[in-house]
């Protein structure tokens, strides 16, 4: 029973009453009761993904001072919790620690730590860890596999990532639906097309069942490279399929149709979605406002915008940048004060983006500082 709240609260971020619990525990009369090396763990593992390392140091010294064995569990939850965070030097004293106690690191261990110089760009550090599971003979597994043909993806490094994955076959294993889609985005990414679409087809013949993700990568590289043919033609296979697509599929091919300067079919898809049953949601309602504002259709704009806040999808910071950007691009600056004002009533602000326009619109223009009120104040400051 305290596991079951202690775990439900760790979940929700409830550290301070799971510390609570934890104390609660230890003022039991039974041994039932009293933590143990799972609960710790547990706890530690809430707090190193909150970031509270204060308190995750406080519990490992109250570990150690009960003499607790501290087994491979705790110390891979420290390094992962480390990595995640950045720390990835701490956790290297860790894994040391660890071996200095006589506890062995296993897969999970080393995979966090290469996770964590994947985080930080040191593929060839990663690759150090990777080549020292070789070694031990401990792994790799195919989760260490994906963390490392992801570095080297991340870094544009196709070639080590497809030896790598070719490596995974004659290892005795088989690359799952994480390994493909790490490498179809890799391959898109610096557009080795042709590769792509040849790995796609190994994949259905050879593979997993291609899911909704790998789906979603192809249409993305497809339309990134003007290929709206064959994204559409996928996406018409896709959409024969009703179980097998979502808002989330619908939002990249408007996207991809308004990127491509297709704005009409777009909108005759975002037309459709609610006889289909599908509500837009605000990404959705955003990406067709970037569509038209692409288009300089501000005008068509403007009424989505107000489309969607009758149909009770609020817009958000995203949607008003998007909108007053287009305004901006356009020259329009009657009409950009008026989005201005309601974005920041709603407490919303710029973004990089549209500072920067609103700036070049300024030199362009200084009479433009007087039109907007908040502004003008402030550099009157």
């Amino acid at each position: 029973m305290y596991a079951i709240v202690k775990n439900g609260l760790s979940k929700r971020g409830h550290t301070q009453k799971t510390l609570g619990l934890l104390r609660l525990m230890e003022q039991g009369n039974t041994k039932d009761i009293y933590p143990d090396i799972v609960t710790y763990n547990s706890i530690i593992d809430g707090l190193c993904k909150l970031g509270q390392w204060e308190k995750v140091t406080t519990l490992f010294s109250e570990m150690v001072n009960l003499n607790m064995y501290l087994d491979v569990c705790i110390f891979s939850t420290l390094t992962d919790g480390l990595c995640k965070e950045g720390k990835v030097e701490d956790a290297e004293e860790v894994l040391e620690h660890m071996v200095e106690k006589g506890v062995e690191p296993d897969v999970i261990t080393y995979s966090a730590l290469m996770d964590g110089y994947c985080l930080r760009g040191q593929v060839n550090r990663a690759r150090r860890i990777f080549d020292i599971l070789i070694d031990k003979g401990i792994g790799p597994d195919i989760f260490s596999y994906n963390i490392l043909i992801n570095g080297y993806c991340k870094k544009k490094k196709l070639t080590k990532a497809m030896q790598l994955f070719r490596e995974i076959s004659q290892k005795g294993s088989k690359p799952n639906i994480v390994t493909y889609n790490t490498i179809l985005q890799g391959l898109f990414e610096v557009g080795r097309i042709d590769v792509a679409k040849q790995l796609f087809v190994e994949m259905i013949s050879t593979g997993p069942v291609p899911n909704l993700s790998i789906y979603h990568t192809l249409l993305d590289g497809y339309f990134k490279y003007g290929l709206v043919e064959e994204a559409m033609s996928l996406f018409n296979k896709l959409e024969r399929k009703t179980e097998n697509i979502d808002i989330t599929s619908y939002n990249i091919i408007i996207n991809g149709l308004c990127k491509n300067g297709e704005i009409d079919k777009a909108h005759a898809i975002f037309q459709k979605l609610s006889s289909m049953g599908l509500l837009p949601d605000v990404r959705i309602y955003t990406t067709m406002i970037t569509g038209f504002c692409l288009q300089g259709l501000l005008d068509e704009a403007k009424d989505m915008l107000r489309k969607m806040e009758g149909n009770n999808c609020l817009p958000n910071n995203v949607t008003y940048n998007v909108i007053v950007q287009g305004y901006l691009r356009c020259r329009k600056i009657n009409e950009m004060v008026t989005f201005m004002k309601e974005m920041t009533g709603r407490g919303f602000s710029f973004d990089a983006t549209t500072a920067e326009l609103l700036v070049n619109a300024i030199c362009e223009n200084p009479c433009v500082v007087d039109m907007l009120p908040e502004l003008h104040a402030e550099i009157k400051k």
